[in-house]
């Protein structure tokens, strides 16, 4: 427990360490095209959605997208993860990612908030103005929660709330909840970089795995009432 409770304050510490600059323009929206017609999975997140050090095609969200086409399912998944970002930094960019179609959104924000000692309460609120944003802008839209956990260096009660604040959003928003997105991957050496906290590739998988599990059932629910 203590191992794990290193690891993650070092991946905290390792994605904050490569933070991009937070007034960057971002790029304009590529022309429309056949490809850009299929639904699309859209992945908002930090350096572990990125696939920091590593191939874009490495990233678990990249892996998802292998799945999908093997399952046959009709969706385009989006990357939209940046290295170091805040859950402040997430809700400032979900109006212009939403001026595409998505049909599902998946969020993985909080380390870096965890690592500052941010508010809970703050993280809160602006995961809840991720969904509310999101749902004003495409009432279709599905939620995914990829949930974190930080240790307890702000003490127990600070990791207790911003543990528990995952499921409560999740609950209070119907979105689906991944309980813990490095399950099985933080901790585990050989499963990190040498940096020790960003996942190698087969560390990635094991993200892909984790994720695919809660998010399959939905792609396919999705899928269902769309031919109905």
């Amino acid at each position: 427990m203590i191992l794990r409770y290193v690891v993650l304050s070092a991946l905290c510490a390792a994605i904050v360490g490569c933070e991009q600059p937070k007034d960057e323009p971002a790029a304009d929206p590529p022309p429309p095209s056949s490809e850009m017609q299929r639904r699309s999975v859209l992945f908002l997140g930090t350096s572990l959605t990125a696939g920091y050090g590593l191939a874009p095609e490495l990233a678990y969200p990249a892996l998802i997208q292998k799945k999908i086409d093997s399952a046959g399912l009709d969706y385009r998944v989006i990357n939209a993860g940046v290295s170091g970002e805040t859950s402040a930094g997430a809700l400032r960019r979900v109006d212009w990612l939403l001026q595409q179609p998505v049909s599902i959104l998946v969020v993985e924000t909080g380390a870096n908030d965890g690592l500052r000692g941010l508010s809970p309460d703050s993280l809160r609120s602006n995961i809840q103005g991720i969904f509310d944003r999101a749902r004003r802008l495409q009432p279709s839209i599905q939620l995914v929660l990829l949930g974190m956990q930080v240790p307890p260096n702000y003490g127990r009660a600070y990791s207790q709330q911003f543990r528990s604040l995952f499921p409560e959003l999740a609950e209070s928003n119907g979105a689906v909840l991944v309980p813990f997105l490095l399950e099985g991957v933080g901790g585990v050496s050989v499963l990190n970089q040498p940096d020790g906290v960003h996942p190698t590739a087969e560390g990635q998988q094991r993200i892909a795995e984790t994720v695919w599990r809660v998010l399959e059932p939905v792609l396919r629910r999705a899928e269902k009432s769309v031919k109905l």
